[in-house]
């Protein structure tokens, strides 16, 4: 999907790209980055298609997103406190 069409779709659901993301819980910042290549991944834009159909129908998306325990998407490359990069390898034979 088009990130211009997965837009829309939010519209259609009364959402900004922001309200989505604290919806679903993940960084807003990821998925404004899919801008740059104009594609949301599929799995976004069936969520966003939905939402915008429910809505119209005048089904409460919201009521059923928070029946789920959705667990937070940690951040990729988080570094742990006191290393950059991450936690060090502990050494071994191969890696002294």
């Amino acid at each position: 999907m088009r990130y211009d069409e997965f837009r829309r779709q939010l519209g259609k659901a009364g959402l900004s790209t922001r309200e989505f993301a604290a919806l679903v819980k993940v960084n807003p910042c990821s998925l404004s980055n899919y801008s740059r290549s104009g594609e949301i991944p599929s799995h976004w834009a069936v969520v966003a298609a939905l939402m915008g159909e429910m809505a119209e129908n005048g089904l409460d998306f919201r009521a059923v997103l928070q029946r789920i325990d959705i667990a937070p998407k940690r951040p990729r490359g988080a570094a742990a406190d006191g290393c950059f990069g991450g936690r060090r390898a502990a050494p071994d034979a191969t890696n002294p």
